[in-house]
């Protein structure tokens, strides 16, 4: 990042991180009145962590796919039963995090209790105690939290690890008197008895015999019985009404196999003190890791968030603190009230001012980087190379047009508000808006122009800039300080003659007398671009879309983005072929040479529009009459035409008026050039039809007017047909003994 750019966004940084810490100080007491926000899940962001009596389930353990560190911690919810660890198949009572780096998590799950022999239970089994090795070590039963218990008459009960020899542990009980056998009892071995249990037990066996030693068979009369259990439950149990399962504590840690897990965590969390870890290596098996949220914070070190700092002044009223609370990271402080008003005040001063230093930096370094960009825009928008082009125009046309602001045209057009929009177009979007003395404009959008289009947006600008016709769109201005280009027109209120032949919501139709002198205005306009104007111009896209319509239907040729001025004594433009599909030249599509021919073409497909009321392609007439040049030619030569005239055309017009009209735009789209009318021959002949003067035909043969007003009308010259297809589009040109195929893309 460049100097330019690095030193506004640090004071946009300082700004923001000073009118925070602002609003934070004047905040101050209604933050200490907010209610505390709820605990945060201690389960993995969007897993459930509730599944029957079991709240709040702890990450790594979870309910569902990604939802658990890995298989040995997934918990299988099923509504019909208890929790279940199912790796295990062992019903969970509750999960708890590492209190601290020094001690495991713990996990309370239900087990069976251990009979001598099956006449002793009502269970159809006897069930063994849960085996921890499929856990991979993960799991164990604690020594800490659980004790053995053993009961019966004259019963040694044994406790011993399939793994572990040296773990057997054991325990004898006598008769008992007939009293409540609890906790006291069995201190004493009297009735029952209890020990604790040998470290590191993952899985155990039981085995009871008389206390002389011998082993008991199936056909003791006595029962004998021994189990694991919670130290914490079997202070309250009562052995006259054991249950079918008591709730055994196992611990769990992570093993290296999650080495990815904790290395991840050290990288979020390892600098904040917030949270601690501690490995255990034991040879042969894998080592331990405990880790958890240190004194003054809590949460779940695995989760993403980790551990976070509890508010102690907020959630332990009565820590008798003298003067006030702070906060503090894992902890808090007690500051005197007058030392803690003068910082206060120090603080808030200075932010005060330092908010307004800043303030005033921030604003003089945006005035001068937005000079700078409207200045980088006006550049690259052309503004150059546009000065340049109209400073050369002659009588000095450059006072016609206004260099407006981005601001003035953003609140004309109520910040190019969608509900503005007037039509859209290749070049851009066309606005409609109102200046601040009341002039309704409307304003083209450009789309962003990069260099290759640069030279189009120039050509509108100098070719309106030194057109001076009554019905060319007039430009009122320009601006270039925007990342897109603006044009600023007239506002035309009637919409494009698109609009008003096709647009089935047309409050009324265009009468033959309003089609007429459209027409005649069309050429007239295209006819002074050709020859009258100081540099001759080929508007290349002309198109009922581009003729706009004024308050009293005079016409107004606009978009000329894609036209261009030539020299006097050049005839023709070798360009790239670009148009609109159904107004192109057929010969400028083949040769890429436009011509003022080619403008004549595009405007007897206009002529064509105002005569039949037909759009310039559809799929709604047959395929060999897709295109409307074509259709309306053949129609002629199948003495059709007036078959395929707009209604209005027919009742209120002239058959002479209407076989010269239909007979020049049939001129016009002759597939060769130099058979066409120049666009003031054009003019001439519709302006000759409207003054009723001379409706007939000229520059036809006598012949051919005979059989036309005969009705045999069979016209020579060429036909065009267009064929679509799912593909690409098939254009195809037939002149009597020939065949011509070119594929148009789509």
């Amino acid at each position: 990042m460049n100097r330019e750019k690095m030193i506004p966004a640090i004071l946009k940084l300082t700004f923001e991180m000073a009118f925070v810490i602002l609003v934070l100080l004047f905040t101050a007491n209604w933050l200490a009145s907010a209610e505390e926000s709820p605990l945060q899940s201690l389960a993995w962001p969007g897993c459930s962590d509730t599944c029957g009596n079991l709240t709040n389930i702890p990450y790594p353990f979870g309910i569902g796919p990604g939802c658990f560190l890995d298989p040995r911690y997934e918990i299988d919810c099923q509504q019909t039963r208890s929790p279940v660890l199912k790796n295990l198949s062992v019903a969970v009572l509750d999960i708890s995090l590492p209190s601290s780096s020094e001690s495991p998590g713990l996990i309370k799950v239900s087990q069976p209790i251990s009979y001598s022999h099956l006449n002793c239970t009502t269970k159809l089994q006897n069930d063994a105690p849960v085996d921890l090795r499929a856990s991979n070590s993960v799991f164990k039963y604690s020594q800490s939290q659980n004790y053995l218990v053993a009961g019966g008459c004259d019963s040694l009960a044994l406790m011993a690890g399939a793994n572990t020899p040296w773990a057997v542990v054991g325990c004898k009980s006598s008769c008992g008197r007939n009293e409540t056998l609890g906790f006291d009892q069995c201190s004493s071995g009297i009735g029952c008895c209890m020990t604790s249990i040998p470290d590191e037990i993952s899985e155990y066996s039981m085995e009871f015999k008389t206390l002389d030693g011998q082993a008991i068979g199936p056909g003791d009369a006595e029962c004998r019985y021994a189990f694991l259990v919670e130290r914490t439950w079997w202070y309250k149990a009562n052995l006259n009404n054991l249950p079918l399962d008591v709730p055994v504590v196992l611990e769990w840690a992570i093993t290296n196999y999650e080495d990815e897990l904790l290395s991840n965590q050290e990288n979020k969390h390892g600098n904040d003190n917030s949270a601690s870890c501690r490995t255990y290596s034991t040879p042969g098996v894998p080592s331990l890791t405990y880790c958890s949220c240190n004194q003054g914070y809590r949460g779940n070190y695995f989760l993403p968030q980790g551990c976070q700092d509890i508010d102690e002044c907020k959630e332990k009223p009565d820590l008798n603190c003298r003067g006030r609370c702070v906060n503090r990271p894992g902890s808090y402080n007690c500051v005197d009230n007058k030392i803690m008003a003068m910082i206060g005040m120090g603080t808030g001063v200075g932010d005060i001012l330092l908010f307004f230093l800043f303030l005033w930096l921030y604003k003089f370094i945006k005035r001068r980087r937005e000079a700078k960009l409207r200045q980088k825009f006006f550049k690259r928008n052309g503004g150059l190379v546009l000065q340049q082009r109209l400073s050369s125009i002659e009588d000095n046309h450059t006072e016609k047009g206004k260099l407006f602001t981005s601001t003035e045209l953003d609140a004309a057009t109520d910040h190019f508000n969608e509900n503005r929009i007037l039509g859209k177009g290749g070049q851009g979007t066309v606005y409609k808006g109102m200046l601040i003395d009341g002039t309704i404009i409307a304003v083209k959008k450009s789309r962003v122009v990069d260099a290759r289009q640069v030279q189009q947006f120039v050509n509108e600008v100098v070719i309106l800039s030194e057109i001076n016709h009554r019905n060319v769109v007039k430009l009122l201005g320009f601006c270039l300080e925007n990342e897109a280009p603006l044009l600023v027109y007239e506002f035309v209120p009637n919409g494009t003659l698109y609009q008003c032949l096709h647009d089935p919501n047309q409050e009324f139709p265009i009468s033959w007398e309003m089609r007429l002198r459209i027409a005649n205005e069309v050429a007239g306009a295209l006819s002074y671009l050709h020859f009258a104007a100081a540099i001759p111009v080929y508007h290349r896209d002309i198109k009922s879309s581009n003729i706009l319509l004024d308050e009293k239907y005079g016409a107004k040729v606009a978009d000329f983005g894609a036209s261009r001025s030539i020299t006097i004594n050049q005839t023709h433009l070798t360009t790239m072929v670009r148009g609109t599909f159904g107004y192109l030249d057929p010969e400028y599509y083949q040769t890429s040479q436009f011509s003022d021919k080619s403008d004549v073409y595009s405007f007897g497909v206009v002529l064509v529009e105002l005569l039949t009321g037909e759009k310039p392609i559809s799929q709604g007439r047959a395929e060999e009459g897709r295109n409307l040049a074509m259709y309306f030619v053949i129609s002629m030569e199948e003495n059709r035409l007036f078959d395929v005239l707009d209604k209005e055309v027919l009742d209120h017009s002239e058959k002479g008026e209407i076989i010269a009209v239909s007979n020049l735009a049939k001129r016009c789209l002759n597939l060769h050039g130099r058979y066409r009318p120049t666009m003031k021959e054009v003019a001439m002949e519709l302006e000759r039809v409207r003054s009723l003067q001379n409706p007939v035909v000229v520059q036809q043969k006598d012949k051919e007017i005979d059989r036309i007003r005969n009705g045999s009308i069979r016209a020579s010259g060429a036909v065009s047909t267009l064929m679509l297809s799912k593909g690409d589009v098939e254009l195809t040109w037939w002149e009597e003994d020939q065949s011509l195929l070119y594929d148009l893309p789509r």
